[in-house]
This record gives structure tokens, sequence and C-alpha cells, in this order.
């Protein structure tokens, strides 16, 4: 692969992923709640998300999606209910506030609540049909025909994978160093129901997302 193609699709690849959409929506909701320890598994999250979504589209489903309008809109409203229902898990969810441990760093989060957020932050990313398609339509611009395809594919889907989790990270970074300003549960339970408000939009907003025709 030419360098020059390479560093074009890095660069397309980084204006896409600035645009914040659910997956993103979610992890700054959970930094904001929990804390950027927390977070950091969202950010595991969102790779895994992201290379399923990857893998989808390279063996095939991709196209299907884009072929065929009922499973996109399957797949469409099970992750805008998803994204709903983490969305009022949220807003009701008991403020737990900010309370610095002995060495000044935020309380460690649960084995539990760990792979809790991994699994969510992973099955918004996955079951983002529009995701799976774009991948589709994206990567093919960006591969020289003269070389083998195999090899290209991978390394594209790597690279927007590890573009994705970075920019989560950067994302989550910004979120947990507000919350650190959370100093009173009424403040926590704000964000809490300001957090869910968002996850509940963009619920909505996904199930309004129409097939690309």
């Amino acid at each position: 692969m030419l360098s020059e193609l390479y560093l074009g699709y890095v660069l397309a690849t980084i204006a896409v992923l600035v645009v914040p959409g659910p997956t993103i929506v979610l992890v700054i909701s959970y930094a904001l709640a929990h804390g950027r320890r927390s977070a950091l598994a969202c950010v595991v999250g969102v790779g895994l998300g992201d290379a399923t979504g990857v893998t989808l589209s390279l063996i095939g489903l991709g196209a299907i999606l884009a072929a065929s309008a009922t499973l996109f809109t399957i797949l469409k409203w099970v992750g805008a209910l998803y994204l709903i229902w983490l969305g009022i898990k949220m807003w009701r969810a008991a403020p737990v506030s900010f309370v610095p441990s002995a060495n000044g760093a935020p309380g460690a989060t649960s084995t539990g609540e760990t792979r809790s957020m991994i699994a969510r932050t992973w099955l918004v990313t996955a079951l983002n049909p529009k995701g799976i398609a774009f991948y589709v339509a994206f990567l093919p611009h960006f591969v020289d025909r003269g070389l083998p395809v195999v090899p290209q594919f991978v390394l594209l889907g790597t690279t927007f994978v590890v573009l994705g989790m970075v920019n989560a990270l950067l994302f989550a970074i910004f979120a947990s160093s507000l919350r650190k300003r959370l100093r009173n549960q009424a403040a926590v339970k704000s964000v809490n129901r300001i957090g869910g408000s968002f996850l509940i939009g963009a619920g909505l907003l996904t199930a309004a997302v129409r097939r690309a025709v």
C-alpha cells in the first residue's frame, strides 16, 4: 500500500471519528458517572466493538445490510432500544459521589462493573448497523488494487480500531477530568440524568437513521 494512500485513510478516519456518535456518548456518560478508571474499560469495549464491526464487514455482513432493508431495520431498532434502556438505567441510578482514596485517587472499580461496562460499550458499538455498512463503503476506497487485498484490509481495519480506541480514550479523559469537580450527590445526580438523557437521545437518533439507498 502506498504511504500517501494510507495517510489519506488515517486522516479520513480521524475526521469521521471526531464526530461523537452513540458509542462516544456512552463513554462520556460512564466517565462522568464513574471516573477515569471505569472509562478505560469502555475504551476496551470500543476496541472490541469496532473489531467486531470490521470483521463482520470483511465477511460480507456489511454488504448484506446495505442490500437488506429488513435486516438493517432490525439491527437498528435493537441498537436503539438498547441505548434507550441504558439511558433510563443511568437516569434512575443512585448518585455515587467522587470520593478520593487515601492516596488521592478515585476508588477502584469492581471487576463486575468493569466487565459490565466493557460488554455494554462493545454491544453499543457492534450493534450499529450504519457503522458496519460504513466499513464496507469506506475501506475499499483506500485499497491499492495492484497489491494483495486481504493484508490491506487487515491493516486498514486494525488502524480503524486503534484510532477509535484513542479517540474514545481522549473523550473519556476529558469527561473524567470534569467529574473531579463534582463533590456532592446533587451534582452527581444531575450528571447521571444528563448522561442518561444523552443516551436516550442517541437511541432516538439511531432509530431515526435511514438506510442509504
